[in-house]
């Protein structure tokens, strides 16, 4: 073979070997990862736990947080929140093994897959870039087809992370303005893991078609939608026409315009409340699933188990915020918060989408809770009360804790109250739906 031919020849391998390149590169994910079941963690959760994140053998930098090439990452179209933090997620299904697809419902992993996912928060308002790690949650398949979780809370070198035994509050000291403001942070538990992660709910939680139905922005620099990069990889069990990737369900992110305000707040609560209220879920009534379709999903005019004492409440009382306890749950840090666990700061892009949708639904006019003035509490003597609702309402008010009617005080001036009072007050009005009642307790005197 003559030399001309030979390099020739190599010239078309070394082209045929970047146009392949290419074409595996235009699916973000060009192979699929060798990776070991388990990695450095037990099979079962009774198994013995590395004490350190670095003894996981799950990352190959820790302080600069690079996993070992047998992670891919992952993201959701619409989030679970979390106060506020930054989280990235990787998994790694074992070599060999595929994922049980289902364009709807949940999919199936294999035993041995590990998820990982590491939460960071900003912790100075001005620089945020700037992140600060908290806790990296590992979840694994286990070897009983169940799964388990943990948590590796990071120390403030960033060097290592360090398995904690038990759930844990910490206040963090964030950075504004002005000052400083504070924020709670719960870790999880071991047992807390498996509140949400049950098996009616699939086990693992927002990795699905309609959450993973997006594009990612992959380590290499090239962004593809990840259905497609994990379907030409191999990762699900039957083969998926790209073709078909279209038609597949995908959530509505919060702040996509032109999507509607159903299709949004439906995606929220799927995120944010499925894992539990579905059939054979928590004791409620609703079903937040996105797959289910709104008529059957009883949330608007949808009866309730707890109707927090509110007359006429519903799961979403249509153009009613003041009835509707799905999201007078949500937008509160009260004992009766939901969700219950690790919450504790309200989502406020959340609850404004909410409130615009069942704002949104049809209804008449709803008068807003009176205000009282001032708030009740302890007095040293008598203590005049003012009451003020929109104009054109009248009301109506107790001082015996009973709910007000049309036969009792009709407000026309401050209320002197003199002794221990349960102050309750609604406020009426030709055309409008009457306030909730407003309630206030006043102790005066010693």
């Amino acid at each position: 073979m003559s030399r001309r031919v030979t390099i020739l020849m190599l010239a078309l391998l070394m082209a045929f070997g970047r146009a392949a390149q290419a074409v595996g590169a235009a699916y973000g994910l060009a192979e699929r990862p060798a990776a070991p079941a388990y990695w450095g963690m037990p099979d079962r959760a009774g198994g013995h736990l590395p004490p350190h994140l670095s003894e996981t053998g799950i990352f190959k930098d820790l302080g600069r947080l690079q996993l070992n090439d047998g992670f891919i990452p992952y993201d959701l179209v619409v989030p679970f929140w979390s106060d506020g933090a930054n989280k990235s997620r990787w998994v790694s299904v074992p070599s060999g093994q595929t994922v049980k697809f289902s364009p709807t419902g949940e999919w199936v992993f294999p035993r041995g897959t590990v998820f990982v996912k590491t939460f960071s928060f900003v912790a100075n308002d001005s620089t945020p870039e700037v992140l600060r790690r908290l806790e990296t949650r590992l979840l694994v398949c286990d070897a009983n087809g169940g799964v388990y979780g943990v948590t590796y809370k990071w120390r403030a070198d960033n060097q290592d992370a360090d398995l904690l035994a038990t759930n844990l509050t910490e206040t963090l000291i964030i950075t504004t303005a002005t000052g400083t403001r504070e924020q709670p942070w719960y870790y999880p538990s071991r047992h807390d893991c498996l509140d949400c992660h049950t098996a009616n709910a699939g086990y693992v939680l927002g990795v699905k078609t309609r959450q993973l139905n997006r594009e990612l922005n992959y380590p290499d620099g090239v962004a593809d939608n990840q259905l497609r990069a994990w379907n030409h990889i191999g990762l699900f069990d039957a083969k998926l026409d790209e073709n078909t990737l279209a038609a597949f369900p995908t959530l509505a992110r919060l702040d996509d315009p032109n999507l509607s305000l159903t299709d949004r707040a439906r995606s929220y609560l799927d995120a944010n409340c499925a894992h539990c209220h579905r059939p054979e879920g928590t004791v409620a009534y609703f079903d937040a699933r996105y797959d289910t379709p709104l008529e059957r999903q009883g949330l608007i005019d949808g009866r309730l188990l707890i109707d927090e004492r509110i007359d006429h409440s519903r799961v979403i009382a249509p153009h009613d915020i003041w009835r509707s306890i799905l999201y007078t749950r949500a937008n509160t840090l009260e004992a009766f918060r939901m969700p219950p666990l690790a919450r504790n700061t309200i989502d406020q892009r959340g609850m404004t989408l909410l409130r615009q949708w069942i704002e949104s639904l049809p209804g008449p006019p709803v008068l807003a809770p009176v205000e009282i003035s001032p708030p009740g509490g302890h007095f040293a003597g008598p203590v005049s009360v003012l009451l003020k609702s929109e104009p054109g309402a009248d009301i109506y008010y107790t001082l015996d804790g009973t709910v007000p009617t049309k036969e009792d005080f009709l407000y026309a001036h401050p209320v002197l109250v003199r002794g221990p009072a349960i102050l309750r007050a609604r406020a009426f009005k030709p055309g409008s739906t009457r306030s909730v009642t407003a309630q206030e307790i006043f102790l005066v005197g010693k």
